[in-house]
């Protein structure tokens, strides 16, 4: 490491381990970003991390209003190796996801791996609580009744500030389907999250916008979504808990709102 961290900015850096997965409504709906809406929430995805490697797991479980009435279960497993190399002053760090998904309606049901993930990401802390960093990664294309059987591009821009107590945390996630025959859309999401630390404790108030960018058949009807929430996290020391509850407060063309636990465990090792 070139530089000593506070308990606090280190618990910050150890968090940024989940933007690296992804999910939501699978491609078996036609619809909806590949990479999950307010799955990022919490992290601090522009930090770099403290040299090592890091298991990370993000499960969650929502439901929309009527007259919608599909749900979604997901689990993320993700590895990180944050290692020991640079480039233009960045820290290199590689990232690997393998989600599942459970999803369905009153009258249908499927469930399955959905895409792996991979990426590379250059991180850089600037000084006085600022930090940034950009991810490339790429969604593998998986014949699965809840994955989209062609790839995509997974580009994001995550920045950090930390200022009086407070970590405020946003990550800019941007999707561009490869190929001409998939089923999912170009998308932008936002998840922001404003988190003050009270000891081994944070709190704070979470949120997230995702829409679509592009029409991927005739006659699409294009989706966006915002979700506002609160967190809760405690750190043990190795082991990092965070829990978190969002609430949709407007969509279109997604028919209902979105009501989604979301819980969240980092183990550094190694």
């Amino acid at each position: 490491m070139q530089h000593q961290t506070s308990p606090r900015r280190w618990r910050g850096r150890v968090l940024f381990a989940a933007a690296m997965a992804a999910l939501l409504i699978p491609a078996a709906s036609h619809a909806g970003s590949v990479t999950q809406p307010g799955e990022t929430i919490g992290l601090a995805t522009g930090a770099p991390l403290p040299e090592g490697w890091y298991a990370l797991d993000t499960t969650d479980y929502g439901q929309r209003t009527p007259p919608s009435d599909v749900y979604v279960a997901a689990t993320i497993p993700v590895l990180a190796w944050s290692t020991p190399y640079y480039f233009a002053g960045a820290q290199v760090q590689a990232l690997v996801a393998a989600p599942a998904v459970e999803a369905g309606t009153s009258s249908s049901h499927a469930d399955g791996w959905y895409n792996p993930w991979f990426a590379g990401q250059l991180a850089w802390n600037f000084g006085n609580g600022f930090s940034v960093s950009f991810l490339q990664g790429l969604y593998a294309g998986v014949h699965s009744p809840v994955a989209d059987h062609g790839a995509s591009l997974n580009e994001r821009l995550g920045i950090n500030y930390v200022t009086g107590g407070m970590d405020v945390m946003v990550n800019n996630i941007y999707g561009i389907q490869l190929g001409a025959n998939h089923s999912n859309p170009d998308f932008y999401n936002l998840d922001v999250t404003a988190a003050e630390g009270f000891g081994k404790w944070s709190f704070g108030p979470v949120g997230y916008y995702s829409t679509d960018t592009s029409k991927p058949f005739s006659g699409y009807k294009a989706q966006s979504q915002l979700a506002l929430g609160a967190l809760v996290g405690y750190n043990t020391g190795p082991v990092i808990l965070q829990t978190y509850l969002t609430r949709g407060v407007a969509q279109s063309n997604y028919g209902g709102d979105d009501t989604r636990f979301w819980f969240r465990i980092l183990v550094p090792f190694a």
